[in-house]
């Protein structure tokens, strides 16, 4: 009997293979640090030597030479820079060989393709390739959203090792490696061990036993948030006043009182502790397994997959009998049908978003017997909560929102019973309960685990490292090559000791009261020493720059920009290293003196260096620096959203916005932080977007042109999968949102705190036709 959670996969040799939702693992020697990233040792190799390890088992995706698809069962290894491809093991097997090895240099880049099915089972896809030569390329698979997403942050580390290797310096020869493309075919290198000092292994699931058996042992989750933001409830300040009306089953559901009050439809959200990690609830949701759906869920039990696009979005179709649903059944009443799309997104604290939307798709038209209804719009959201000890159950707080414009409501919340309790909406609110219940019920959903600490195996080795003279290879290369085309399976027991690390999390709460009274706009805190003060400041008048979008008059004002205060977001204060605690941001650092809004055929960089850019006018190059931000937006056609920050002194270089200016891509990456907040709009898209500030660099491909007075940050939005499907939904009704965002630079050390904002902008009601073709 298949354990509770898993699923089948098909491999290459036709063969089954149960997949629980674990595969893969990590590891890492220093503490980790408030971003949930492993901090690097500095002692015995400068820093680089013996930080960490990553290994498990992983899906090896791709096309043998005749052209036919494979997908096999692999080991995974990653030691420092350094990557390797078993067939076993080799912990188990000390005498076996890689068959694929490479090294993770500074031009590989990584991307989740969110979900796919291959052959008869669903995975999550990692793309790998060259930003350089994008055919150079390779995937691997792994269960679970939740793994998917510790091995990109697996990668990524590894991918700062080599930066890092790359700044020590070094012989021509050996940076010109880094980027050499050799064909691995026929040769397997001989490696020496360069890891000396490794204390941990961190797991990332639980290996093929939990593939290739019908059983599974279990142990408990860790936290592995990958860039956590702390605190709650977003970093920008929402108007929602939920009021609880009603307690069902232990699921408390909730009424949006300001909604309610502002003449709109009533919002309303179920709420409930589920005591499973994030990634497994979100698995549940995602199943569309009969059988399984049916012990909780009384709506989509009888659910089909009809569609799927990029991994992260896909079409459902549904038969439910009205009799448990509708007020009044007769014998002979037809059954009902219904399509929905489901889109969801994985935000970089972990937390997931689930949307679904009612939907029409040509393969399910309406067909004869059945009356096609159409499904409440409504909104998941997965969010894991801190475990107070080692031993606690990991658990998560889901909540269900969706919006009702039934007259039903009110009377159902004056009376114990009402017709709402036979409707749809209402059975939608209960899958909550249901959820809460089938999972209590089976405990082996509780252990499920993504990432274990366990002690390493390997020797230490105290003054050596891997050298490996021939191991010059990209990873891809590895990935790509097509001499693994047999599948060999054998299975291995690894039960190991865990230790999780509890970060603890606090954030000052602000009423939206208190945001909205009419105060003085501080100025932004911890940017006193950011300008040089020593230079007498320079007069910015926006009235010499024009850009192709209007300022605006307010905010009943449409299709122009304006720039708000920062004191709707919530940044990190002082003493965030220590308690967690954000604070109010204040006024913006830079000063937001032009908007372009640009229709291009294609994504254009370096807008800076055009001769009619504002940076190159007569006014622009009097400016001590700009930061120009462009956005770019994937659609047909596709769109640029270029905004101007002006400086009226110059950039101090030992100040954390002189680092990011004048320091590496890497190190901009890492730093580069956007908060956004959907001011007003449909509230579907400010579920879709959230209040949570986004790394932009580890989200999204990112590019940087500093020269002269200007630092330029292409942001290529379409460069990802998620980021695709939530620009998308925010382009269908953008002529009706009001948008937020605040730029600023993430604080890591205590010497870059408290943070500041360096610019916000707000944009009215963009109309898309506005939009000025751009001039090559």
């Amino acid at each position: 009997m298949t354990s509770p959670g898993s699923k089948k996969l098909v491999t290459s040799d036709g063969s089954e293979k149960e997949v629980s939702g674990n595969l893969g693992k990590v590891s890492f020697s220093g503490d980790l640090n408030d971003s949930g990233s492993s901090s690097r040792s500095s002692s015995g190799g400068g820093g680089e030597g013996g930080t960490f390890e990553y290994f498990g088992w992983v899906y090896h995706l791709g096309v043998n030479k005749i052209g036919h698809e494979y997908c096999n069962l692999r080991f995974l290894f990653i030691r420092g820079k350094y990557v390797e491809m078993y067939k076993r093991d080799p912990r188990e097997n000390p005498d076996i060989k890689p068959i694929r090895r490479g090294v993770i240099g500074p031009t590989m880049m990584i991307e989740e393709l969110g979900r796919r099915k291959v052959n008869r089972g669903d995975v999550y896809v990692i793309r790998f390739y060259n930003r350089l030569d994008e055919s150079r390329k390779g995937e691997i698979a792994c269960a679970t959203a939740g793994e998917a997403v510790k091995w990109v942050e697996a990668f990524e580390e590894a991918k700062q090792q080599a930066e890092y290797a790359l700044s020590r310096g070094g012989s021509t020869r050996t940076k010109l490696s880094m980027e050499a493309n050799i064909d691995l075919e026929g040769h397997r290198p001989r490696v020496r061990r360069y890891a000396y000092g490794l204390k941990k292994l961190i797991r990332i699931g639980q290996g093929p036993e939990t593939l290739l058996r019908q059983s599974s042992t279990l142990v408990n989750d860790v936290r592995g948030d990958g860039f956590y933001e702390g605190g709650d409830n977003g970093d920008a300040i929402e108007a929602h006043e939920w009021k609880c009306v009603r307690t069902i089953n232990g699921v408390r559901i909730f009424e949006d009182v300001a909604n309610f009050k502002a003449g709109r439809g009533v919002l309303v959200k179920a709420v409930a502790v589920v005591e499973a990690s994030a990634d497994t609830v979100f698995e549940v949701l995602l199943s569309i397994d009969k059988h399984q759906r049916y012990e909780w869920d009384a709506v989509t039990g009888d659910s089909e997959k009809i569609d799927s696009y990029e991994g992260h979005y896909d079409v459902i179709y549904c038969v439910y009998d009205p009799k448990y649903l509708s007020r009044i059944f007769c014998r002979w009443q037809s059954k009902r049908d219904f399509v929905f799309s489901r889109q969801w997104v994985r935000g970089q604290d972990g937390t997931y978003t689930i949307l679904q939307f009612p939907a029409v798709h040509k393969k399910r038209p309406p067909k004869s017997g059945y009356r096609r209804t159409e499904i409440t719009p409504s909104t998941w959201e997965i969010r894991s909560l801190k475990k107070r000890s080692d031993a606690e159950t990991p658990s998560c707080l889901v909540t269900h929102m969706l919006e009702i414009h039934s007259k039903r409501w009110c009377k159902w919340k004056r009376t114990s019973y009402s017709k709402f309790e036979k409707t749809i909406p209402y059975a939608l609110l209960l899958q909550v309960a249901g959820l809460k219940e089938y999972i209590g019920a089976n405990p082996a959903f509780k252990y499920e685990t993504f990432a274990t600490v366990v002690q390493s195996k390997f020797p230490d080795v105290p003054n050596g490292e891997y050298v490996d003279e021939e191991m010059e290879e990209q990873f891809y290369d590895a990935t790509d090559s097509s001499s693994d085309e047999e599948d060999e399976e054998e299975s291995d027991e690894d039960d190991e000791d865990q230790d999780n690390k509890e970060i603890k999390v606090k954030l000052k709460n602000v009423s939206w009261a208190i945001a909205s009274l009419s105060l003085k706009r501080p100025k932004a805190p911890g940017a006193s020493n950011v300008l040089d003060a020593s230079v007498d400041p320079v007069s910015i008048d926006p009235s010499k720059f024009q850009g192709s979008l209007r300022k605006g008059n307010g905010d009943k004002d449409s299709n122009c920009w304006d720039s708000p205060s920062g004191m709707g977001f919530m940044i990190r204060g002082k003493t965030y290293l220590k308690d967690n605690a954000k604070v109010m941001g204040g006024e913006p650092l830079l000063t937001l003196v032009s908007v372009d809004w640009f229709k291009v055929d294609k994504a254009v960089d370096n807008i800076a260096l055009h001769p009619k850019c504002l940076v190159q006018s007569e006014p622009g190059k009097k400016l001590p620096f700009i930061l120009v931000i462009n956005l770019q937006v994937p659609a047909k056609p596709n769109y640029c959203l270029v905004l101007y920050y002006a400086a009226n002194r110059p950039v101090s270089k030992s100040s954390s916005l002189g680092k990011f200016v004048d320091g590496s891509d890497s190190y901009r990456d890492a730093r580069f932080k956007l908060i956004p907040s959907i001011v007003q709009g449909y509230w579907m898209v400010k579920r879709a977007v959230g209040t949570k500030a986004c790394l932009l660099g580890k989200a999204v491909t990112c590019k940087y042109l500093r020269q002269d007075n200007f630092l330029e940050i292409d942001v290529d939005i379409g460069s990802s999968a998620v980021a695709r499907s939530v620009i998308g939904l925010v382009l269908g009704y953008v002529t009706s949102l009001i948008v937020d965002l605040a730029i600023l630079i993430e604080g890591k050390e205590e010497t870059d705190l408290p943070e500041y904002i360096l610019g916000t902008v707000r944009l009215n009601r963009i109309e898309l036709d506005s939009a000025v073709s751009f001039e090559e």
